[in-house]
């Protein structure tokens, strides 16, 4: 068996693996960062409607794999899912620019103030996946959807044409659809345009052997889309979603440092053994062996190996293997891969620069800088979906947790916030139908209500079971630090 690496091996591998990995929505995955974790299985069912995940926890990252046809097959292979050989996959909404797939930013929002309904456009959308001849005249989005108004049982027609096509060959048309947060700045109108999205789903699902949609979506747009669309219960009990145990999140880790192309990695797989190595098309990719992916103990042990075994002189201060996620976790005990993975990153780097010769790779004291960086990361990410909670919490800045309700209601009074949510979010309002805009809180001027949103997001968490100004409230670290509210006997925020 080969020597394990030297801390500074292990400290450069981590550099070099996990670079890159924060940036996940702008980097396509590859065959050696295609880590399949059990729990995520059912998300790639294909009858499997709505798949749901917070931010940062890989919608886009299967999307992108499902759309991938050497991703597809290692999915296909690795969860054995044969049936993921037998698919047509076509983006059905998504972030990029100019796709002949879906209309985008600029084309969506004219297609909505014109006479297009969503029901319309996700229709268009799907027969273009359905490779419909369109006529000539049809050149744009506006006119395709023009087209359908006008010759709806054509339209009925060609998709049963098309379902009866797909089963003769046996395989299935597959829309899958993400960055929804992104399909309307309007709050309402994406809800309804996500509400309409769902009903065609459901009735692909329920009425063709072989036309599916997969919908990617956050937990609270998928409720919120619910009131509009009572018949989405339908698909609520079959919903998956992409969650992360702490074991997942270290078989993730671990997947980085035997996947990376160099001597250093191959020492590591050798050391920790069992790895299974598969060819995905031109590249080689291992697979870590199950004790790497699922045994707490043995995970520790090899963590251990890496990190400081106490996250200070002994163990009353805790281990690293379970205080680094236990600090990463939000209000509803979910924690964002790219968060933790951020967490090691950083961990490793600040490690390198202050204790370069330390017996460890990680450092205590570089984890928790780690956990801070990992915190402007998170915050960053939820402020981006959803802008309104930088308002919101800011104001706090500066107080201590946990806090009680009532005081967090006063701070927000002193600071006009309701009138702050309003100006927010009139700068998205149409100069012609500001009544259409709503980007902010479902209801600004009732703090309370506010406050349970904010809940809701995983921002806050209550310490007791009042809900009341009496009630305590608490921020996890991943927001705590990077909005700078401190605790007594917590990692201190940047700069203090």
């Amino acid at each position: 068996m080969s020597e394990p690496l030297a801390p500074g091996e292990y400290r450069d591998l981590l550099s070099r693996a996990l670079e890159g990995t924060v940036d996940a929505d702008t980097r396509p995955p590859t065959p050696h960062t295609l880590y399949m974790l059990d729990a995520h299985r059912t998300a790639l069912y294909v009858d499997q409607t709505v798949v749901q995940g917070d931010r940062g926890v890989g919608k886009t990252f299967w999307t992108r794999s499902l759309l991938d046809p050497e991703l597809r097959e290692a999915a296909a292979v690795e969860y054995r899912i044969s049936r993921l050989r037998k698919l047509h996959v076509t983006p059905g909404f998504g972030m990029d620019i100019g796709s002949p797939h879906y209309p985008g930013p600029l084309v969506l929002p004219s297609l909505l103030s014109g006479e297009a309904l969503p029901e319309e456009i996700w229709y268009a959308v799907l027969l273009g996946a359905l490779e419909h001849p369109w006529p000539t005249e049809t050149t744009g989005w506006a006119e395709r959807v023009a087209w359908l108004r006008a010759h709806r049982d054509l339209a009925e027609a060609a998709i049963a044409q098309a379902d009866a096509r797909a089963a003769a060959e046996d395989m299935v048309h597959l829309l899958v659809f993400d960055g929804l947060e992104h399909v309307h700045t309007d709050w309402d109108t994406r809800n309804r345009m996500i509400a309409e999205l769902l009903r065609t789903a459901m009735r692909m699902r329920f009425g063709t052997r072989n036309i599916r949609l997969k919908v990617f979506l956050r937990p609270d747009m998928f409720e919120a889309a619910k009131q509009l669309f009572p018949d989405a219960s339908k698909l609520s009990g079959n919903a998956a979603r992409l969650e992360w145990s702490h074991t997942d999140l270290y078989g993730l880790l671990f997947h980085h440092l035997g996947n990376e192309d160099d001597g250093a990695a191959e020492q590591f797989r050798h050391f920790t053994g069992g790895w299974v190595l598969s060819e995905t098309g031109t590249h080689a990719r291992y697979a870590p062996p199950s004790a790497l992916r699922n045994d707490k103990k043995e995970q520790q042990r090899l963590f251990e190996r890496i990190a400081d075994p106490f996250m200070g002189t002994n163990v009353r201060q805790g281990r690293p293997y379970t205080w680094l996620p236990n600090h990463l976790m939000d209000s509803n005990d979910q924690i964002s891969p790219r968060s933790f993975l951020k967490a090691v990153s950083e961990a490793a780097e600040t490690t390198h620069r202050t204790r370069p010769s330390h017996t460890r790779a990680l450092h205590h004291d570089a984890i928790r800088s780690g956990v801070r960086e990992a915190s402007g990361v998170r915050v960053d990410q939820i402020v981006e979906d959803t802008p309104w909670v930088r308002l919101a919490i800011e104001p706090l800045k500066g107080a201590q947790v946990p806090i009680a309700q009532g005081k967090i209601i006063n701070i927000w009074k002193k600071a006009d916030l309701p009138r702050l949510l309003r100006e927010d979010s009139a700068r998205y309002a149409q100069a012609d139908r500001p009544e259409l805009v709503h980007t902010g809180p479902r209801h600004p001027d009732d703090l309370p209500r506010l406050v349970q949103e904010l809940i809701d997001l995983g921002v806050l968490r209550r310490r007791d079971h009042n809900v009341d100004d009496f009630s305590l409230l608490d921020l996890p670290d991943i927001y705590r630090l990077a909005f700078g509210l401190g605790r007594l006997g917590g990692i201190p925020p940047a700069g203090r």
